[in-house]
């Protein structure tokens, strides 16, 4: 069974106050880059949605003093941060970041997270389990989508990145795998 709460943590209360501070401007292109990765590594994602390709995603960490709005358009997707949602969202994920990540990454169990209220999901709900799918479905390792444009040094920059937000490296995606391992 795919872990649901034993790392659920949060990013150091430092590190979210100094981010307080700080221009959100400089993680447009890191986060263009990795949506970029994404659409070109896994395109079915974007077909898997369907008609909520069109809808905007407000992903909300509780521990990071910003959120992301995603907009996974088939032809220009674009995800930004911002300081606070805006009132024309579609859905409204909320949940540590870590929590958020494993989400995509499959290394947590999305309906243990939400019937637990480790996340909170409001609005249109087949939109969010549309996205969910989709992103099932692809297998996405956001942590090293985030960083592959480091090219050789992308493995130690999702060690340091999953230590910043407190996940632990080498985290297996899902327990689907290991179970389909042992049967082959």
């Amino acid at each position: 069974m795919p872990a649901s709460g034993p790392f659920i943590s949060r990013v150091p209360p430092v590190l979210a106050f100094v981010g307080q501070y700080l221009p959100l401007l400089p993680l447009q292109p890191l986060l263009g880059s990795c949506l970029h990765g994404v659409q070109k590594r896994h395109p079915q994602i974007f077909d898997r949605l369907g008609s909520h390709a069109t809808k905007r995603f407000g992903l909300d960490p509780t521990d990071l003093p910003f959120v992301f709005v995603l907009e996974p358009a088939r032809v220009n997707p674009k995800i930004v941060a911002l300081r606070s949602l805006p009132q024309q969202i579609d859905v409204r994920i909320t949940g540590t970041i870590a929590t958020l990540i494993g989400l995509v990454d499959g290394s947590c169990d999305g309906d243990a997270l939400f019937f637990s209220r480790n996340i909170q999901v409001e609005g249109d709900m087949e939109a969010a389990i549309a996205l969910r799918n989709a992103i099932d479905e692809a297998g996405i390792d956001l942590v090293a989508e985030s960083v592959a444009w480091l090219g050789p040094l992308s493995p130690v920059a999702a060690q340091l990145l999953q230590g910043i937000i407190g996940r632990p490296p080498g985290r297996q995606r899902n327990g689907l795998e290991r179970e389909s391992r042992s049967w082959n």
